[in-house]
């Protein structure tokens, strides 16, 4: 594959700097998370997740169902702010 290939479509990471991360020493998925906001948008890494963790199972000789895969947090799918100020109306009458 390409280094220039976009892994991260939410975030414009690509190969390259997930291999580059991994060469450094950053070898979970969190890590990587943190430092490129991979996981961190709008399909929260549903699209990325599994070929970032696949390079670090290749970058590291471990099996793939041995990695990690990100710490979920709710809201685990998008919420629109309207909603979230129309619930806060409603609490406030």
């Amino acid at each position: 594959m390409d280094e220039n290939t976009i892994i991260c479509r939410c975030s414009d990471v690509t190969l390259k700097q997930i291999r580059e991360l991994i060469a450094e020493g950053y070898v979970t998925y969190d890590e990587i998370k943190r430092i490129t906001r991979s996981g961190m948008g709008p399909c929260q890494g549903k699209t990325c997740g599994q070929m970032i963790m696949r390079e670090i199972a290749v970058a590291t000789g471990q099996n793939l169902k041995d990695i990690k895969f990100q710490t979920t947090r709710p809201p685990v799918v998008g919420v629109k702010l309207g909603l979230i100020a129309e619930e806060g109306r409603k609490h406030e009458e």
